[in-house]
């Protein structure tokens, strides 16, 4: 008979991801685990699709609280459908897009800025694209704003 919950080593076999990571995870809330009589952490099989997600956005860039939230809005009582799969995804379809314009603008633009020696805070397409950064008035400036403006 097949057990319907995974210990934390089996969890990092499967997975492949070690066990400190999943205690990490489970500290952060992005999973969750039950406890055995002897006190043992036993992880539901739909953890495992958790576990797999996280690393994707993490390799993604995805910041573990952008995860986190993400991964509230998967339901607790049941497994996640695909349907909820595709909801979660699509909380990151933007950000993501907004990743890969700006790698294609990197890529395009990049032959042209090597080497260049311009100096031009105000004319590099891009570190500064349309000098949005002069408009923020005068000395140092954020080059990567953690909000937009």
């Amino acid at each position: 008979m097949i057990s319907k919950e995974l210990t934390v080593g089996q969890l990092a076999a499967r997975s492949g991801v070690a066990v400190t990571a999943l205690h990490f995870y489970e500290t952060k809330g992005l999973i969750k685990s039950n406890r055995n009589a002897g006190n043992q952490r036993r992880y539901p099989r739909d953890v495992l699709r958790r576990v797999v997600v996280i690393k994707i956005a993490q390799r993604l860039g995805i910041p573990l609280a952008t995860i986190h939230e993400a991964l509230k809005t998967l339901p607790d009582s049941r497994t996640p459908t695909a349907a909820d799969w595709n909801r979660l995804s699509a909380l990151w379809r933007e950000d993501l897009d907004e990743r890969i314009n700006k790698l294609v603008m990197l890529r395009d633009k990049l032959n042209g800025c090597i080497g260049c020696g311009c100096l031009s805070m105000e004319a590099c397409p891009l570190r500064n694209q349309d000098d949005v950064l002069g408009e923020r008035g005068p000395g140092a400036q954020l080059l990567e704003p953690t909000t937009k403006p």
